[in-house]
C-alpha cells in the first residue's frame, strides 16, 4: 500500500476529539537496559503533551527497573517474571483508576510487556478488542525464547498462553480472545520459523503482515478491517503501537532491528484511522530507544505521529 494511498484513507472519518491522558510506564523488565526506559522523558521533551493539547497531569507509574536481572527464572523460563508481575499489577490498577468512558489513555512504555497491564485492566472493565502494530509476532513460549524476555512474548501472554505468574492476574485469564486480536505490519516471519515460535496464524488471531499491507488497495484493506471487527463483539478497542513496525531505515532507534517496515506517514493514518473508525479508547506506544536517536530526529518524527494520529 503506497503512501498517498494509504494516507487517504483517515479523510473518510468524522473527526473525534480525544482528552488524552498520559500514563508513563517505563518498564524495561521485558527487555534489557539499554534505554527503552528512556522512551516517556523523550517524547515529552520534545513537546508531546502540548502537541496533544492534553491538559490533564502526566500519570508515572513507578517502575521496578532496579530489580533487573538477566538470570532466567527457573521454573518459568522468563526474565524478571516476579517483579513484572507486580508491576504489571500497578499498571493495571493504574488504569482501572481512569474513566475510560471520558479519557483516551495514552500510555507510553518501555518495552512490549507493559500491554500484559494494560489488558489485565481491561479485562477487568469488560471485553476489549486490540489492535496490534509491530514487526514481531512477540508469540514465543518461554522456552523457545533464545533471550527470556517476556517482549518476546506479550501476545502470546495476554491471549492466555505462558505461566499463570503472568497469564491470570486476578483470575482474568485470558485478558484479550484470539478472535479480538487484529495484528497489523508483522515482518519477523523468518526468525519465528528458525526459533520454532508458535504461529500467530495457527490461532483465530486477524494477521495483516507487513505485505498484505504494502500490496494491498486501500480499498481492499479497510473493508478486510471493517468485515472483521463487524463480525466480533467488543466493548471497544486498545491500540498498541510498537515504534519497531516503522521501517527500519526511518527508525533505527531499536533494539532488534529487521529490515523494512511502514513509513511515518502509513503508520500515521493507520492509526488515525482506527481511532477514528472504531471505539478505541487508548493506546500504549513501547521500544523506542533514545539512546540510538542522538540527533532526536525519530523522537520528533513519533511526535508529530502521535499527536497528528490523535488530534
Amino acid at each position: 500500500m503506497c503512501d498517498g494511498v494509504i494516507y487517504t484513507i483517515a479523510i473518510f472519518f468524522m473527526r473525534k476529539k480525544l482528552d488524552v491522558q498520559i500514563v508513563t510506564a517505563a518498564s524495561i523488565l521485558g527487555l534489557k537496559p539499554t534505554g527503552v526506559e528512556g522512551l516517556p522523558d523523550a517524547l515529552l521533551s520534545q513537546g508531546l503533551k502540548e502537541a496533544l493539547n492534553s491538559h490533564n497531569a502526566v500519570i508515572e507509574v513507578p517502575t521496578l527497573n532496579h530489580l533487573y536481572t538477566y538470570e532466567r527464572d527457573r521454573q518459568t523460563s522468563v526474565l524478571n517474571v516476579h517483579a513484572l508481575r507486580t508491576f504489571s499489577g500497578s499498571l493495571k490498577d493504574t488504569l482501572e483508576q481512569v474513566p475510560i468512558d471520558k479519557k483516551f489513555e495514552l500510555v507510553l512504555g518501555g518495552d512490549c510487556s507493559i500491554l500484559i497491564g494494560i489488558m489485565a485492566a481491561l479485562k477487568s472493565m469488560g471485553t476489549y478488542g486490540l489492535f496490534f502494530l509491530d514487526a514481531h509476532a512477540d508469540f514465543y513460549e518461554p522456552e523457545k525464547s533464545i533471550t527470556g524476555e517476556a517482549a518476546d512474548m506479550e501476545l502470546a501472554i495476554i491471549t492466555g498462553r505462558g505461566p499463570d505468574v503472568l497469564t491470570n492476574i486476578d483470575n482474568a485469564k485470558p485478558y484479550v480472545y484470539d478472535e479480538n486480536v487484529i495484528h497489523l505490519g508483522q515482518r519477523d516471519m523468518a526468525e519465528t520459523h528458525k526459533f520454532k515460535s508458535q504461529e500467530i496464524r495457527s490461532t483465530k488471531i486477524k494477521c495483516l503482515d507487513l505485505t498484505r499491507l504494502q500490496n494491498g488497495s486501500h480499498l481492499q484493506i479497510v473493508n478486510e478491517i471493517d468485515a472483521y471487527v463487524n463480525q466480533i463483539k467488543v466493548d471497544g478497542f486498545w491500540i498498541h503501537f510498537d515504534t519497531d513496525v516503522i521501517n527500519d531505515e526511518l527508525n533505527p532507534a531499536v533494539d532488534y532491528r529487521l529490515t523494512g517496515g511502514l513509513s511515518f506517514e502509513q503508520c500515521q493514518t493507520i492509526l488515525a484511522s482506527l481511532i477514528q473508525k472504531y471505539p478505541t479508547i487508548g493506546m500504549s506506544v513501547t521500544i523506542f530507544n533514545p539512546n540510538l536517536d542522538t540527533d532526536t530526529r525519530v523522537a520528533r518524527q513519533i511526535v508529530t505521529l502521535i499527536s497528528n494520529a490523535l488530534s
